[in-house]
């Protein structure tokens, strides 16, 4: 069975089962079917398998007659960026983000250096059996460079954001630990760190594109990295993942600062500079409502995904937003999840704070999130959620993504799979024991419908 999994921003799986060559080569040719004309900025995170996919894209694209501009090696927010910056009519992200070794991915920019939104791949998806047949003529063929100031645009771009006082920072002289996971951010976290005055510690900064241990950056599997910040007494753990879209941020107490935080304690300090509407996903936290109504400022919730939240944040015209994942995005910047913005906004605010990261984070509202899923094999889901919505219609319910249910004490949000048979199940109470119980709790009410 195929390991291939096509959504809105593009396409991923493993290399040699599902991601292959042909695969590639029509996907790339429908997106430039797309595209048109004009310049496309192309990148890659650090796995090893990036080289052959980036030859086959670049192949692809100048046959459709479209010119590349090559960044190499680094960050997809990098791409993101670098598309506008270089008024490209698009991009190409090579990266499976967290996933694993053997996994790789094409991600799908438009002119904006956005992930195309649904209507953008609805147009390009109905041109996918058509696009190998409609390449250019030998002389209209596309032309390709070398671009290397891409990380160093994207870098500079962050030590000169607004509200963000480098020099301040630089005499602070912050001893940090930095885990890329031997990805793309191997590339640019720990010089931009020291850029920002840190004292840096790498771990995980070999530029070899293979991931010592598994690349989501979740407790689990950051036990070693959480005991290297306390043995080296830093005052903060950074992690990334290989494409360096996601900040985890650990403790100077060698704990979890959790990924729902970091997108709280962002929003916490840009509330605290300019007051305006905030856009999470509705998997996020009711820690970041907590923060935005304490300054008088407003939630807006979105469905799961980079592009619905920013969808999102350009109708109400958010100020700042993210997805509980530890992803951030500050439009002043561009509107994509952004380690590099996490990391600026995160000294600037620890820095101002003026305590350790613990304490900001005892400072920050105390809630945990737990989440599972179920298989509910041939059963109908959306039965399921209907039949949650009758039960449960005299609470605060929201539909855009599946179902989430607000409680005083909790929340539940269950989201159907599009790839899969299977139902997740979401909850948000005060403590972790509270949120397993209601998660338990709604699992009982779920496997009678189950076949």
């Amino acid at each position: 069975m195929s390991t291939l999994m096509v959504s809105v921003s593009g396409i991923r799986g493993i290399v040699g089962d599902g991601l292959d060559p042909h695969m590639i080569v029509k996907y790339a040719s429908a997106y430039a079917g797309f595209i048109g004309r004009g310049k496309i900025v192309l990148g890659r995170d650090a796995r090893i398998t990036g080289e052959m996919v980036d030859n086959l894209v670049t192949g692809t694209l100048l046959a459709k007659g479209l010119d590349i501009i090559n960044i190499g090696i680094c960050p997809t927010p990098t791409i993101q960026y670098n598309v506008r910056e270089l008024k490209a009519a698009g991009g190409i992200a090579i990266s499976a983000s967290h996933n694993p070794n053997e996994w790789n991915a094409l991600k799908l920019l438009n002119s904006t250096g956005q992930f195309l939104n649904p209507d953008e791949n609805e147009f390009m998806i109905e041109e996918l059996e058509e696009s190998n047949k409609n390449y250019t003529s030998w002389t209209r063929i596309g032309k390709s460079v070398v671009f290397n100031e891409g990380i160093k645009n994207h870098m500079d771009a962050v030590l000169n954001l607004k509200y963000i006082d480098r020099e301040a920072i630089k005499r602070k002289n912050f001893k940090v630990l930095a885990d890329c996971v031997n990805g793309a951010g191997a590339y640019v976290i720990p010089q931009l760190l020291r850029e920002f005055g840190c004292e840096v510690i790498e771990m995980n900064c070999e530029k070899t594109g293979i991931f010592p241990r598994m690349p989501e950056p979740v407790p689990e599997n950051l036990k070693d990295t959480m005991q290297a910040v306390k043995d080296a007494d830093a005052d903060l753990g950074i992690v990334v993942d290989p494409d360096v879209d996601r900040l985890v941020l650990i403790t100077n107490e060698g704990e979890p600062f959790s990924e729902e935080n970091t997108i709280t304690q962002a929003v916490r300090f840009i509330l605290t500079k300019v007051k305006g509407n905030v856009v999470v996903n509705l998997s996020t936290t009711r820690a970041v409502d907590d923060v935005t109504e304490a300054v008088g400022c407003k939630v807006f919730r979105s469905p799961v995904g980079e592009a619905n939240v920013v969808k999102k944040m350009k109708a109400v015209e958010a100020v700042i937003g993210g997805e509980g994942s530890g992803g951030v995005i500050f439009p002043s910047l561009h509107y994509g999840r952004d380690a590099l913005v996490g990391i600026a906004i995160t000294l600037q605010h620890l820095l101002e704070f003026g305590k350790s990261i613990s304490e900001l984070k005892k400072a920050l509202p105390q809630y945990s999130i737990y989440k599972r899923k179920i298989n509910i094999a041939e059963s109908n889901p959306d039965l399921i959620i209907e039949t949650f919505k009758e039960k449960y219609k005299d609470k605060r319910i929201n539909t855009d993504d599946g179902l989430r249910i607000d409680f005083d004490d909790h929340w539940l949000h269950l989201r159907k799979s599009n790839t899969e048979p299977i139902i997740r199940i979401i909850t948000e109470a005060k403590t972790q024991a509270e949120a397993e119980s209601k998660a338990n709790k709604y699992l009982e009410e779920i496997l009678p419908f189950i076949k």
